[in-house]
């Protein structure tokens, strides 16, 4: 029982995107301060100004380009092959019709 709270509240804790944005820019955080980076460092790795990077730290604010950038200098790129990547169906029937090879269709 204690596991299911503690994996509600883990789930509560990402329910807004900006909550969702915080954490991410504290998991760049901890992945460059464990490259041992500073964020000059790394902001110049990364292409950016040094202002830009300090903002998505503190506030989790970023372009997306920016935050791709950011990704390449942590060698986290392989992280964004999975977004928007999972597949949800209403039914099973929807799952298997979209898992079916194609027919092949002959033309003569």
């Amino acid at each position: 029982m204690q596991r299911n709270s503690i994996v509600n509240r883990m789930i509560d804790a990402f329910e807004t995107p900006l909550s969702v944005a915080q954490a991410v820019a504290e998991r760049a955080k901890k992945r460059r301060t464990a490259m041992r980076l500073t964020q000059a460092e790394l902001a110049q790795k990364a292409g950016l100004s040094l202002s830009t990077y300090r903002r998505f730290e503190q506030q989790g604010k970023i372009a997306f380009s920016d935050l791709l950038q950011v990704a390449f200098a942590l060698d986290c790129m392989r992280d964004f092959n999975a977004l928007f990547a999972s597949q949800s169906w209403a039914t099973m029937d929807d799952m298997l019709a979209q898992t079916k090879p194609a027919k092949r269709v002959r033309h003569d």
